[in-house]
């Protein structure tokens, strides 16, 4: 009997090794095929944004101030000048 059980013992480790390798191939795949997906994308519709500052400005204003400056680097995002 004691023979039997440690048989199965090493059946076990075989198949727990076994699945722990299926699951890191699978999961490198799967982090292939997103970053494939990621990369492949093209956006579409979407007008060129321009580079923040006045400098860039077709029109800029007279009067331009820091928070002026951090307002325009911050859009089109909604998240709060860096500075917050």
């Amino acid at each position: 009997m004691a023979y039997a059980r440690n048989e199965t013992r090493a059946g076990e480790g075989r198949h727990s090794t076994l699945m722990l390798a299926s699951a890191v191939i699978l999961g490198a795949f799967g982090a292939l095929a997103v970053r494939h997906l990621m990369n492949s994308r093209q956006p579409s519709g979407y007008p060129d944004v321009r580079p923040a500052g006045p400098d860039a400005m077709r029109d800029p204003p007279d009067d331009w101030d820091e928070v002026d400056e951090q307002l325009d680097e911050s859009f089109p995002a909604s998240d709060p000048p860096s500075n917050y």
